[in-house]
């Protein structure tokens, strides 16, 4: 294979996965990594790409799908990052949630619990959690849904009343859904609505907890909303992606607790 087919082809994985292995390219390829690690080369020089440990991602500024598109992605892996959550919570805790679409899987699993008291931007997150099988039920959790001003198709509330909202409270947890997850830039998002609510809950959280399927890890978005230092706690799916691997290592020896589910 000619260089520069190999580089169409490494140019059309990215185009499709955004971030990829090295070793997911010699295999795909049919090169070595040597060979691998010239092309690369060759497509960081153009800006075409920004190498991470154990692989590339894509530096091209994709705009999100439609949030009801988003929510149905990897939901295997979104409802296992959710059940995973359950043993760190208990009666009597305050937890902070965003519009993020693993939250929403979270809400679901939550149900089966009670006893927390729950603040949130997201109306799917408080309309599930205060949903009751039957009239006579009562409410599992105490919700509180935060005022603020709805933005583009995510049913959320956002802007300055939004963040002055979540100021008066002092929560156990801050559990956020990042669009991407670098050891090197923390949690990020695509917008920066999105990114000022969920930094918001993250400093009035003890700890922040980073909910992200595997497709995220490593990965950088537009806007940086809490830096590696300030992570407590990641909970992912386990990948045989070295990329994944590599990026979860780095998480661990900076002292983040990795949980994979």
């Amino acid at each position: 294979m000619l260089q520069e087919e190999r580089i169409a082809r490494i140019q059309a994985l990215l185009g499709a996965f955004e971030r990829v292995s090295t070793e997911r390219l010699a295999r795909e390829l049919s090169v070595s990594r040597e060979t691998v690690r010239r092309d690369v080369l060759e497509l960081e020089a153009q800006g075409a790409l920004r190498r991470v440990h154990g692989g590339v991602v894509t530096t091209a500024a994709h705009a999100e799908p439609p949030y009801a598109q988003r929510q149905h992605l990897r939901a295997r892996e979104k409802r296992a990052i959710a059940r995973a959550v359950l043993p760190m919570l208990a009666p009597g805790q305050v937890i902070l949630l965003d519009a993020g679409t693993t939250t929403g899987y979270l809400a679901e699993a939550l149900r089966g619990m009670s006893g927390l008291t729950v603040v949130t931007n997201s109306l799917g997150v408080a309309m599930t959690l205060a949903r009751r099988d039957a009239p006579s039920e009562s409410p599992r959790h105490e919700v509180i849904l935060l005022g603020g001003t709805p933005h583009g198709d995510v049913p959320a509330t956002y802007g300055s009343g939004t963040i002055n909202e979540i100021g008066r409270y002092h929560a156990d947890l801050a559990l956020l859904s990042p669009v991407g997850l670098s050891a090197t830039h923390g949690a990020t998002s695509y917008a920066s609505h999105e990114a000022e609510v969920a930094q918001a809950m993250a400093a009035q959280a003890r700890e922040r907890v980073l909910l992200a399927d595997y497709s995220k890890v490593g990965l950088v978005s537009r806007v940086c909303y809490a830096k590696p230092q300030e992570v407590s706690r990641i909970v992912t799916n386990p990948h045989d992606d070295d990329g994944v691997e590599d990026e979860l290592r780095r998480w661990r020896r900076a002292g983040v607790d990795v949980v994979l589910a």
